[in-house]
């Protein structure tokens, strides 16, 4: 459908610099846009792209103008963009569909106003789920769970016994909340399951990413704090303890009874190791791993975790490697020599 430059930026609360009144067919990003197309920057060094796009308008951060484009000054471009492609592709929120016939409810169970529970989903005894709550296809909910207001849980998410969710959490498809910790005792030769008898609590605006795993606690209740973010692939292990508005980036780990403060952030493929306390405030690169304990604001790097600072200077020593060995084989090859263990004893200690 067919808008304005101005009405978009009533839309959006935003400022128009240039032609109000052009009238704007979609919204794409930068390298998509065409003309009578919107897009977005956030940043100014996106400048000469936006010149070279087709598009006849863009959002854009509030001091920035671009000579020759329409512009929408706003103070979060990218949300005031998304805002724009959702009103332009008239996408509004679903309406309740109650309780499809093949769902399988237990009796028991309490099922909040305004539900969608949709066909194969299975409900177990004594479980509470809230007002306005989504679950997809095949959704499992064991015995005893408690769902919050304006949950969404996608096809074929597991929440077994006693898994508790806050209000507006989202949890995408495969992920499994509640599964047994991975605990055993080797005893007489073999590897004996520790029961794990704990639970799993989700805090309120929590998302869970496609085929990320949360594990009950031994005794107590594994916990991921209100705001927490969590991508795909993810898992976290028996007690955990993971704080608010955390965000964990897809295939980290982090091994049992580690805990992290508010506000961390990890990168793909990071891993934390069991019984590790982890600061307000940290941020792990992608793929580091962690071994012992991060004080907060401590930004950490590389197997085996360093801080910023020194994990710097060691990739900039391994960058130096070739070189200090080709170097190195040089002088033996001077000295006549064919390894540093035929350097003379009284050179070594000469230094």
């Amino acid at each position: 459908m067919a808008i304005t430059v101005r009405q978009l930026a009533e839309l959006v609360g935003g400022v128009v610099v240039g032609d109000a009144g052009r009238a704007i067919q979609s919204a794409r990003t930068l390298d998509e846009a065409q003309a009578d197309d919107i897009t977005f920057i956030e940043k100014r060094n996106f400048v000469a792209r936006l010149n070279a796009s087709k598009a006849d308008a863009a959002v854009a951060p509030m001091d920035l103008n671009v000579p020759g484009k329409t512009l929408i000054q706003v103070a979060d471009p990218l949300m005031a963009f998304v805002t724009i492609v959702q009103h332009l592709q008239g996408k509004t929120a679903p309406a309740p569909t109650g309780i499809h016939p093949t769902a399988l409810v237990h009796p028991s169970a309490v099922i909040g106003a305004d539900p969608s529970i949709a066909a194969n989903v299975h409900v177990g005894a004594n479980t509470t789920i809230g007002n306005r709550c989504r679950l997809n296809p095949g959704v499992v909910v064991g015995n005893n769970c408690k769902i919050g207001d304006d949950a969404t849980l996608y096809p074929h998410v597991v929440l077994y016994d006693d898994t508790s969710l806050g209000d507006r959490v989202i949890i995408h498809a495969n992920a499994v909340l509640g599964a047994d910790g991975f605990g055993y005792r080797f005893q007489q030769g073999r590897h004996v399951k520790v029961p794990q008898l704990g639970t799993v609590v989700i805090g309120n605006d929590v998302e869970i990413g496609a085929g990320s795993c949360v594990d009950r606690g031994a005794f107590g209740s594994t916990v991921i704090g209100d705001g927490t973010k969590i991508d795909n692939l993810v898992q976290i292990a028996h007690n955990c303890q993971i704080g608010k508005h955390n965000v964990i980036a897809a295939q980290g780990g982090i091994a049992g009874s580690s805990s992290t403060g508010n506000y961390v952030g990890m990168g793909g493929q990071a891993g934390i190791s069991d019984h590790v306390k982890v600061g307000d405030a940290v941020m792990i690169g992608a793929k580091t791993g962690v071994f012992r304990d991060v004080p907060a604001r401590q930004r950490m790097f590389l197997y085996p975790a360093f801080e910023e600072r020194d994990a710097a200077r060691i990739v900039a020593c391994l960058r130096r490697l070739p070189s200090m060995r080709r170097d190195l084989l040089h002088i033996l090859k001077e000295l006549d020599l064919q390894t540093v263990d035929d350097v003379p004893e009284e050179a070594r200690k000469a230094g």
